[in-house]
């Protein structure tokens, strides 16, 4: 039975809410072992995997979410427990020191209060005075994110932020050590920070989990802070958000509606693993008749297919509504509720207990 008390950070497209149907499809092809997470994300499926015994391989191409993936599938507990304990309780009992973090994102723009983005300063600069081993590292990294995660003042993107303080922002930031799992039982995962397509012919697995970008919105420029808090480097930043200088031109290929099918059909036709299991929803760049058409035609047409298909809620934005600069209510939002696909191809039949999954969930979509 899947059990999940991963805390992550707030995060657009997050599969929360689906992990527990994902694992059980999974399980239903019994081979598997390795698994490729291309898109990684805040790993909360890779995470969900590994609890479940697989040897994840996760890839993201930003810094930020491959910091996570090694926190939370490379990182095994026996090797990081003790000394993280160690070092989470030390850095909590260090005194705020104003620096690049607390003038950029507390003083130029709000994301955080001051005396929090001291603190977010004194620690991030003692980490890396540290050069510590990069799974542990990445341990105590993840746990400031996640700390400056609970006490920022968005509404969980870093595109903009409130004009009034959160409640969450008055409270105390504090370290927690990260739910770091004990190595898989069929072997230790692996972070990778490629590009999606590089990573699909360096990759083997007996089955990849892929979950792209639907649309335009750049995860570099949502969550720019984790980035630059993650690389240090103290960028250049513009605009109200104060978005890190390469937000202009570190895009993904899959943000681009000219680009995304053409990318996606060769990232498909190099992934080197004979099961896919793709996340897509109705707001993405390709309609679902434009991915049936592509997943029947890998493999020269002999795969097979499977469909189940989940209803909710769209994401904050939609549901607060649309509003002018002045902060009055224009327009009208289209519609509150998104469907979420996901669609499992094999080289080989699929498994029976798969098709009753299918079967069971085809004339109920569920509603979460």
């Amino acid at each position: 039975m899947f059990r999940g008390r991963m805390a992550v950070i707030k995060y657009l497209g997050s599969k929360r809410v689906f992990v527990p149907q994902i694992v059980e499809v999974i399980k239903c092809f019994p081979a598997t072992r390795t698994i490729i997470d291309l898109f990684s994300g805040t790993s909360r499926v890779g995470h969900a995997l590994k609890r479940n015994g697989y040897r994840v391989l996760a890839n993201d191409h930003n810094a930020y979410a491959t910091t996570i993936a090694r926190c939370y599938i490379q990182a095994d507990r026996d090797d990081v427990l003790e000394d993280a304990e160690r070092l989470i309780r030390e850095l909590n009992r260090l005194k705020g020191r104003p620096g690049y973090f607390t003038e950029t994102f507390c003083i130029r723009s709000r994301f955080f209060q001051p005396r929090n983005g001291e603190r977010i300063d004194a620690i991030r600069e003692r980490i890396a005075e540290l050069s510590l081993d990069p799974e542990l590292e990445a341990v105590l990294l993840v746990s400031l994110m996640e700390a400056a995660d609970r006490v920022d003042s968005t509404t969980g993107l870093q595109m903009a932020y409130l004009k009034k303080w959160s409640p969450r922002s008055h409270n105390d930031l504090v370290m927690k050590m990260p739910d770091v799992l004990p190595r898989a039982r069929h072997g230790k995962g692996q972070a990778y920070m490629l590009d999606a397509l590089d990573a699909a012919r360096m990759l083997d697995g007996d089955l990849a989990y892929i979950d792209p970008p639907y649309n335009q919105h750049s995860y570099l420029g949502n969550y720019h802070i984790w980035e630059s808090l993650v690389r240090w480097d103290k960028p250049e930043v513009y605009g109200v958000a104060c978005k890190r200088d390469d937000c202009r031109h570190r895009k993904s290929i899959f943000n681009s509606r000219k680009k995304f099918q053409e990318a996606f059909e060769t990232l498909l036709g190099a992934m080197r693993a004979p099961v896919l299991v793709i996340s897509f929803n109705d707001e993405g760049y390709l309609s679902r008749t434009d991915m049936e058409a592509l997943l029947r035609s890998l493999w020269n047409g002999s795969g097979s297919f499977v469909i189940l298909q989940n209803e909710y809620k769209r994401y904050v934005g939609a549901q607060i509504g649309i509003y002018n600069p002045e902060g009055k209510k224009v327009g009208r939002v289209s519609h509150l509720r998104n469907h979420e696909y996901l669609y499992v191809v094999s080289r080989e039949p699929v498994p029976d207990r798969l098709q009753a999954i299918a079967v069971r969930d085809k004339d109920s979509c569920r509603r979460i």
